[in-house]
């Protein structure tokens, strides 16, 4: 394990030690990278799977923290919790519809960023950083077109910064937590509206339970069929979804 965080440190914060001929000193030669003719850096196997693999790990946080994951899977939580059906949909579940979901509605940004970054440079028409700065200017469009302007202020000025010269200035720094937060509150007043008329049928059905005495029996329970019958006249899976699908700007 000590070696594995040597390892890292060595290449993320001196990566002038770890690509030179010394590197080897440490029990690990195969982490290596030669310098080409035009001052390029080629690594190593070793170290091109470790980068995929640190990548890897971090694909989750990405998926959580810069699509629409975020507010599609709050919302159907509170959805279930609002019909009071307990663990059905069961997680597995609202999980992939979350995740299906995401992928629709961020479709149009991956084919963008497949055309104008990823498949250019898998043809060699552009360096990597190139391709990167292509991609991540496609999503900074995408999140700053989600993100509440009050939000990216209040980031902004935690940082000490008063303005932007452009939208295109906010840096990914305060851009990606002004975007999560933005996403929370929008999923929870939409979980809101959503509760709402659930809310008044418990409301109803206790109040009548209360009139006719039987104090004992669960309002819950009663109500649960009620909401049910509701929710699939009104085609209410088709009208969640829908909606939420609308709720981005793409």
């Amino acid at each position: 394990m000590r070696s594995f965080a040597l390892v890292l440190i060595l290449v993320f914060v001196f990566p002038d030690v770890a690509t030179s001929q010394d590197f080897g000193a440490f029990g690990l030669p195969t982490l290596t990278g030669n310098t080409s003719p035009d001052g390029s850096i080629q690594y190593s196997l070793s170290l091109q799977v470790l980068a995929l693999m640190t990548a890897i790990t971090v694909i989750p946080s990405l998926i959580l923290g810069m699509t629409s994951f975020t507010r599609i899977i709050i919302v159907l939580s509170i959805l279930r919790q609002a019909l009071g059906t307990q663990q059905t949909p069961p997680n597995q579940v609202l999980i992939a519809v979350a995740l299906f979901l995401s992928f629709y509605i961020m479709s149009p940004v991956l084919s963008e960023i497949y055309q104008t970054a990823l498949d250019p440079y898998l043809n060699g028409l552009v360096e990597a950083n190139e391709a990167v700065l292509r991609a991540s200017s496609i999503m900074h469009d995408f999140l700053l077109l989600n993100t509440r302007s009050e939000t990216i202020r209040m980031f902004a000025d935690l940082r000490g910064i008063q303005d932007f010269a452009s939208p295109e200035d906010v840096p990914f720094s305060i851009l990606l937590p002004s975007f999560i937060t933005s996403e929370l509150k929008t999923a929870f007043q939409i979980g809101f509206l959503l509760f709402l008329p659930f809310l008044v049928i418990d409301m109803v059905i206790a109040s009548v339970l209360m009139s006719l005495g039987m104090m004992m029996l669960s309002p819950m329970l009663i109500s649960l069929p009620f909401k049910l019958l509701l929710f699939v006249l009104v085609d209410g899976w088709a009208m969640t979804i829908g909606s939420l699908a609308s709720t981005f700007q793409v």
